[in-house]
């Protein structure tokens, strides 16, 4: 118990310490009006007070990310919870203010458009085509995971549920954001809070579980996987939303649509990355301690993570309690999916400059989506996991280093996005040369130095391009 709380602890401190360091770097003005006022179309851009735009955020980046991330990782042991942790200090939480923020100063502008003005144009074609890969994956996944929960609930065909969902993207989709996602979705980021905090207490207080049995401080340094799968590089591969994770940069120009302040930032992005982190140390201590330990997690999940949400939900909780929890976990992945199909049809309307006040331009764009997404779902989903978790973070390296360009051309303390953009690079480069299954299937000492030797020359490049370059096109006065 000591070490769990310890760990949420450091993710609290995290955001008032280093997220007013990050704050203070970026530069807030809160006299500069946000373009939730400035171009105010009642679809998109509209004001919504802090509150409600922080439990939207976090429902739009929570998703199943957090809870099955996790609960793969904690194959690994109690190390994943340190990536979890520092991951999201570090890392996911600066990646998601940035991404938040740069949004906000450039007129609510998406990922592609913010790479494009602060890597150059290869890098906007590159993240267009990458972003809407990204979320018609996640849109895929999002989808497929709560209706089979919704399925092993009910018995009935998931899909009946499939196509329910899928309905309901649509409406969501095309709707002025504050119709359904302003009314329902600060409701259901309460449900979100109550399952983590129930399952929390309920373990604590168990007679019959033990929260993180029988594992020592040394145990938080060693993979004990039961599998043989190493840790390096693929945890921080498996571990994505809950420490970082690129979903976010397609998810946040959303909310920069609609923050009434500047001074809001850090407490709507900064802040719901650490929630989201919260949610995920949970969900990984629960994995650990409820089958009592990485043997018994291994067994219990049976290759498949939604069996250990049934199971710990409803054995911690009751039957009550554990289909309340449950049904958080449902509402995650729906109040994301449709999300990430709403970021598609804007960053498609941003390519094709095409206005989305009007409902049938909206239809174009979003009809077509969901044609590929109903496809996708046909494909195994650990296939498509896999795929998502390498978009995820590729999509993540690329929002980082077009934060730490912005840094650079301001003559800014870059570092707090250069060295995480660094370490995430490295990670890519060596899990897609070391993978068998997707990549070249390289030994991993081969590149694991592949990856650091790229990174570095990456980082290099843009240094020296971009530093004290300066803004061009909007030209910002922090």
């Amino acid at each position: 118990m000591m070490w769990f709380l310890m760990c949420v602890g450091l993710l609290i401190g995290g955001y008032f310490v280093y997220g007013a360091f990050v704050e203070k770097v970026f530069g807030i003005n809160a006299q500069r009006q946000t373009p939730a006022f400035t171009k105010t179309d009642g679809v998109d851009f509209v004001p919504m007070s802090k509150g409600k735009v922080y439990l939207i955020q976090l429902l739009n980046i929570a998703g199943v990310g957090p809870i099955f991330g996790p609960i793969l990782g904690a194959l690994y042991g109690p190390a994943a919870m340190l990536w979890i942790v520092f991951g999201c200090i570090f890392a996911g939480a600066v990646h998601d203010y940035f991404s938040g923020m740069l949004s906000v100063r450039n007129n609510g502008q998406s990922v592609p458009n913010l790479a494009g003005k602060y890597l150059g144009k290869g890098a906007k074609h590159f993240m267009n085509v990458f972003a809407i890969i990204l979320l018609l994956l996640v849109g895929v996944v999002f989808i497929s995971a709560p209706a089979g929960l919704l399925g092993k609930l009910t018995g009935w065909d998931v899909s009946i549920f499939l196509g329910v969902i899928f309905a309901y993207y649509l409406i969501a989709t095309i709707v002025p954001v504050d119709k359904i996602i302003g009314r329902l979705y600060p409701f259901f980021g309460a449900l979100l809070l109550f399952m983590s905090i129930g399952l929390t207490i309920a373990i604590m207080v168990s007679s019959e579980y033990t929260l993180l049995p029988g594992f020592e401080a040394g145990d938080f340094l060693t993979n004990l996987n039961p599998n043989d799968m190493p840790l390096w590089p693929a945890l921080f591969i498996t571990i994505a939303c809950g420490a970082v994770s690129g979903f976010h940069a397609t998810q946040s120009p959303l909310m920069a649509r609609c923050v009434e302040s500047e001074t809001n930032g850090r407490f709507v992005f900064f802040g719901a990355m650490i929630g989201e982190g919260v949610v995920a140390l949970i969900w990984c201590a629960i994995a650990l301690s409820f089958f009592g330990g990485v043997e018994g997690l291994n067994e219990g999940m049976a290759g498949n993570p939604a069996n250990v949400v049934y199971e710990a939900s409803t054995g911690l909780l009751g039957a009550v309690g554990g289909f309340m929890a449950i049904l958080g976990v449902i509402v995650l992945p729906i109040t994301s999916g449709d999300t990430a199909f709403r970021s598609a049809r804007l960053i498609l309307a941003e390519f094709f400059k095409i206005p989305q006040t009007a409902l049938p331009k909206r239809l174009m764009l979003a009809i077509p989506l969901f044609i590929i997404g109903a496809i996708l779902t046909q494909v195994d989903f650990g296939v498509i996991w896999r795929y998502f978790g390498v978009a995820n973070q590729t999509t993540a390296v690329m929002m980082l280093w077009t934060a730490s360009a912005y840094l650079l051309r301001h003559n800014k303390f870059h570092w707090i996005c250069t060295a995480p953009a660094m370490f995430m690079t490295t990670v890519v480069i060596s899990f897609l040369l070391s993978s068998h299954t997707l990549g070249a299937g390289l030994p991993i000492t081969i590149s694991t130095i592949a990856g650091l030797v790229s990174t570095a020359v990456i980082a290099s490049l843009i240094i020296i391009k971009t530093k004290g370059k300066g803004d061009e096109g909007v030209i910002e006065k922090a």
